[in-house]
């Protein structure tokens, strides 16, 4: 059996958050750069493997399974030495699988929002996109209230789900520390795990200087 491959790149958050789990359990694997700018996912190989036609995929012994969310819970439950990441314990699980919910439902799509109207000329369009993050981010402090992560005490799938979102996120809308203590604390605390940077940071990186480069050449050509 070979190794599990990953299908996609690291500049998307989806990605990353597959990434993180991979590292977080120590799995050896292989990521295969497929990329839908470059219409890479749209190829009759990789149809085959996933006719949605989506990043990440995963193979794995000679299946595939697509959305991050599937990828990361499957990994876990597979690969993971414990169940902390993604616990057996019905509660505990259907937490984790809220805060995944949430981040396919609300913070995904309010993010995609939010890069549309960068890509606007609408004032108004940038500001709601705004305001609908902000109020993503009232709900994530909600959610980790007193606790160390977003889920409860113990760091789960949810957190690399969102994480992944929210590193981007928060260089263009940051989180103030008064406002979202929990939330900036929970920031801070992640992106000191040792695989951060591999996992997440240096995909992140690429997607800050290809968003710098599109607003620098949106402004030159701006009448």
């Amino acid at each position: 059996m070979g190794k599990p491959i990953i299908y996609g790149v690291d500049g998307s958050p989806a990605v990353r958050a597959v990434l993180l789990t991979a590292h977080a359990i120590g799995l050896d694997y292989e990521l295969h750069e497929i990329d839908p700018h470059k219409n890479e996912t749209k190829t009759e190989e990789f149809l085959k493997k996933n006719p949605q036609h989506t990043i990440p995929t995963l193979e794995d012994d000679g299946k595939c399974i697509w959305d991050s969310h599937a990828i990361i819970t499957y990994l876990a439950s597979k690969y993971a030495k414990d169940d902390s990441l993604y616990p057996k314990d019905l509660y505990k699980r259907a937490v984790v699988d809220q805060r995944l919910h949430f981040e396919s439902s609300v913070l995904g799509p309010r993010m995609f929002a939010f890069g549309a109207s960068w890509r606007s000329n609408d004032p108004q369009a940038k500001e709601d996109a705004k305001t609908g993050i902000l109020g993503a981010y009232d709900f994530l402090e909600k959610f980790i209230g007193s606790n160390q992560y977003l889920a409860g005490d113990s760091l789960t799938v949810a957190d690399f789900s969102i994480l992944a979102n929210f590193s981007t996120l928060v260089n263009f809308i940051p989180a103030d520390l008064e406002r979202f203590p929990g939330l900036c604390n929970w920031f801070s605390r992640l992106s000191k795990l040792p695989y951060y940077q591999k996992a997440n940071g240096e995909g992140l990186q690429k997607v800050i200087e290809m968003t710098k480069q599109m607003v620098a050449e949106k402004t030159q050509n701006a009448p």
